[in-house]
This record gives structure tokens, sequence and C-alpha cells, in this order.
């Protein structure tokens, strides 16, 4: 059964960098699009990043970009979010998920998530 599972999320201090790592229990997912959401307490899932398969093209959203890196590594299965200059409003559960097709900002375009690892940062 394919799964993903993210880790790294802790609480760090406001200015502070944090890496956080998706897993994935198959080679089949190097495939695939990647992308990372986070979604804070009553608030809708956001996206925070792509990245395409075969070019390692990245997308981001103006509210991250530049702070934010998204990279893998085919050898692991593994993608990673490198996040800098982390600011409170970054604070949330952060999920990965595989890219099935459609908008990539949209939650409805992923077909496999994983259980969500939590930041927070303290200002």
């Amino acid at each position: 059964q394919r799964h993903l599972v993210e880790s790294g999320g802790r609480e760090v201090q406001a200015g502070d960098s944090l890496r956080l790592s998706c897993a994935a229990s198959e080679r089949a997912f190097n495939a695939y699009a990647v992308a990372w959401f986070r979604q804070a307490p009553g608030k809708e899932r956001e996206f925070v990043g792509l990245i395409f398969p075969l070019d390692g093209n990245t997308r981001y959203p103006d509210s991250v970009k530049g702070r934010f890196t998204i990279s893998r590594d085919m050898n692991r299965n593994t993608v990673y979010l490198q996040m800098g200059g982390l600011m409170p409003e970054d604070t949330g559960d952060y999920y990965c998920a595989s890219f099935s097709g459609g908008n990539y900002d949209s939650p409805s375009s992923y077909y496999l998530w994983g259980q969500g690892t939590h930041v927070t940062v303290a200002s």
C-alpha cells in the first residue's frame, strides 16, 4: 500500500530555518509531481510549493517565494521542504501529496496524502 510520511516538524523561533521531509513507500513516487500544503487551525489547506518529477522545476505561491525551497532525492524516494525566515503565520500542519492532475494549487488535484507534521513558529 502506497503511503507518504512527513517528518521534521517542531517548534522554532521566528527567523529560524527548518527542513521537512516527505518519504514515500514506493519508488513509483518519483514519477509524480509532489506538493507541500499547510493548514492552520480554522483555515483552509494552503498550497506552499510543488516540484515536478523529471526536470525538478518548482512552483511557489508569493507567500513563501524566496523563503521556501522544495527539492527531491530520487534515490531516497524523498521530497524536502526547506523553510527559511520563518514567521508565526507559517505555523500549521504541513502535508505532502502526490499530484494527480488539474490545478496544482488545489488540494483536490492530489490523490495521496501523508498524515502531516506540525510546525509552530514562536514570535
